[in-house]
């Protein structure tokens, strides 16, 4: 079902923001690189030449920023006018797709210029914005005595947990029906700090848990949102929250608990540029991957595992989150082949997460979770996006909320 959101001319607005920072990156990009091989050790030209042309150098990049950031203005302005006029209309899911993947790779920078491509955390139904007050009136949330709460993972939106047919939220709903199961979506900006998301949910759960005072508190999280329900736990924990004592569960389906090898390889290779001075520059290209993203290296839940090196968390930085003792927590984790595990699938897992961080294991004892026995499940042949609709997992999750 298609959602309500601003009319399409935001996406337009949007759009147009990002041409001109990317222009105005690209000018810096350019003066930066210049200026490096200006420093450089010249047979022809020495400093009596460089200077001179830098400074040109300067006001044309000057120039090309200016006349950018100007007409940027004039057509944000003519937008923000036009969409308001226009108002609203419904969305498709092809756009929600698109709309997901851009806040998880570029979240952060979409929500500090304040653009109005970034995605606002709220709760859902059908693609829809649930407000505290409509839950309330909602016959079907407000009797129900358990909620299952769905948080997303990277690049994703609510309505991707239909695959393949199946919806985890809807199945659980209707074969544990009798038992009084409610689903309810989480629809977030992936693109943020896991523990700024963390704080975020944890302040949407405790608005829930006054909409619906009498309910149970379940929660589905996949991949990345499992790093921000944790988070969201630490938190309203902290705050005195009143919904940290009516969770009863959680299930992670394929976290990355201590990281995803693909995020430190992107670390790796920003960390190859910077060894020179004429690829230096192109760090920047290299750290177009969001803030969320980076929290994938090593699996970060709080803001201060980003205090010491904000742009740079080491693994031991991390403060260790153990899971709650008086919550059920369960980890389903998944490997490609068929047959027993054996070391490379562990080290492959799903494609994304190895099989050891989704189960949160370590070796380094203050990290381990140490889930319980009979709390965690291994899907076979099932890769990082099938553990939303892989028959076996969702009979695994059945039983488990079924208990």
């Amino acid at each position: 079902m298609a959602s309500k959101l601003r009319n399409h001319v935001t996406d337009l607005r949007g759009l147009s923001r990002m041409a001109v920072d990317a222009t105005t990156g690209v000018a810096d990009l350019a003066e930066a690189l210049q200026a490096r091989i200006a420093r450089t050790p010249a047979r022809l030209g020495g400093p009596l030449v460089q200077a001179p042309v830098h400074g040109i150098a300067r006001m044309v990049y000057g120039t090309v920023r200016g006349i950018t950031r100007a007409v940027g203005g004039g057509i944000d302005l003519v937008l923000g006018r036009a969409g308001t006029l226009l108002g609203e209309m419904d969305s498709p899911p092809g756009r929600e797709a698109v709309l997901a993947a851009l806040n998880g790779v570029l979240g952060d920078y979409l929500h500090d210029t304040d653009n109005p491509l970034a995605i606002p955390m709220q709760w859902r139904s059908d693609g829809r914005v649930l407000t505290p007050a409509a839950m309330a009136q909602d016959s079907a949330l407000a009797r129900a005595p358990r909620l299952l709460v769905l948080v997303h993972g990277l690049c994703m939106n609510d309505l991707q947990w239909q695959r393949n047919g199946h919806d985890h939220g809807a199945a659980l709903a209707r074969d544990l029906g009798d038992l009084g199961l409610a689903p309810i979506y989480l629809h977030y900006n992936t693109g943020r700090r896991v523990s700024t998301n963390g704080q975020l949910l944890a302040g949407q759960l405790n608005a829930l848990a006054g909409a619906l005072p009498g309910a149970r508190l379940h929660i589905l999280a996949h991949s990345m949102g499992g790093l921000v329900a944790r988070s969201a736990l630490h938190y309203g924990s902290l705050s005195g929250h009143d919904w940290p004592r009516r969770l009863r569960t959680m299930i992670f389906l394929g976290t990355p608990h201590h990281g995803a090898p693909l995020e430190r390889g992107g670390h790796a290779f920003e960390s190859l540029l910077a060894l020179s001075g004429f690829t230096a520059p192109f760090t920047k290209l290299s750290r177009v991957r969001s803030a969320g993203i980076m929290d994938l290296r090593h699996g970060c839940l709080l803001d201060t595992d980003w205090a010491a090196q904000p742009s740079e968390p080491a693994h031991n930085q991390r403060t260790p989150v153990p899971l709650p003792a008086d919550v059920r927590c369960h980890a389903v984790a998944a490997h490609l082949g068929a047959g027993p595990v054996s070391t490379r699938k562990r080290l492959v897992g799903d494609g994304l997460v190895p099989l050891r961080s989704a189960l949160g294991e370590h070796d380094d004892p203050r990290y381990a979770l140490h889930f319980a026995a009979g709390n965690t499940f291994i899907a076979a042949q099932t890769g990082h996006l099938d553990l939303l609709s892989a028959p076996p997992v969702y009979e695994q999750i059945r039983q488990w909320l079924a208990q």
